[in-house]
């Protein structure tokens, strides 16, 4: 008898641990999850701990890793505001944010990141185009505007992502900048004409000043002399009365 209730017992918790496995799932804090229903998606999960669904094959889990990434777009060439052409590499860190969006959408990290490779590239022309290559490279360091375009980026970038794949755009950025030889050269004596031109500037300023210094030093020179040769004529006069 005692037996056969060790037996009972022992065949309670193995059920119930087989119901716990094909029922019971964990979504780690590093995770989010989506459960499907005969292959349709019905819910994420989001929260981690302990979550419950039907067993297969009615329903299953699909785990996703929701920790950022960093994706890298290769170096492309990206007209400016003006014409000028550069060659910036860009890239964004994202993580998935809605497993249902994601899955429907791209379903796997591959094909999200060929999604993004578009959108980044769309979003790196557009952002670059309205802005002057000075924006970018520049001899005055408070007239580059890099944090600025990477935050147009970011705007850009971000609900399109979001709306349409379930990606969460955390932040855009030019990892590297590099423009042709041509360009360079160009660039250069753009820069060695508006130096000079500034350095010719500062000596028209310093010649007009100093010009005027002159002016001022002579006319306070001939009115001291007047001053002086009117009080000698005075003490002449004076003498001469005595």
């Amino acid at each position: 008898m005692k037996t056969k209730g060790m037996t009972i017992i022992v065949l309670i918790v193995i059920l119930v641990i087989t119901v716990l496995f094909f029922t019971a799932f964990q979504v780690r804090e590093t995770e989010s999850a989506l459960v499907t229903r005969f292959g349709e998606p019905v819910r994420d999960v989001t929260e981690p701990g302990l979550h419950f669904k039907w067993p297969p094959p009615i329903e299953s889990v699909h785990v996703f890793d929701s920790r950022n990434r960093v994706f890298e777009v290769d170096l492309r060439e990206t007209t400016t505001r003006g014409a000028v052409p550069i060659i910036v590499k860009t890239y964004v860190v994202w993580n998935i944010a809605e497993p249902l969006t994601f899955f429907n959408s791209v379903g796997t990290v591959l094909e999200a990141e060929r999604n993004i490779r578009t959108q980044l590239s769309d979003t790196q022309n557009r952002v670059i185009g309205r802005h002057h290559f000075s924006d970018f490279v520049n001899s005055d360091p408070d007239e580059i505007k890099f944090v600025q375009i990477e935050e147009q980026m970011l705007t850009d970038l971000g609900p399109t992502l979001m709306d349409n794949y379930g990606i969460q755009a955390n932040a855009v950025g030019i990892k590297r900048l590099q423009v042709s030889e041509d360009v360079s050269e160009n660039v250069f004596e753009r820069m060695r004409a508006e130096r000079n031109r500034m350095t010719d500037d500062i000596l028209s300023q310093g010649m007009a000043l100093a010009q005027r210094i002159r002016a001022d030093a002579d006319a306070k020179k001939k009115e001291i002399l007047n001053m002086a040769e009117a009080r000698a004529m005075r003490i002449r006069g004076e003498g001469d009365a005595e």
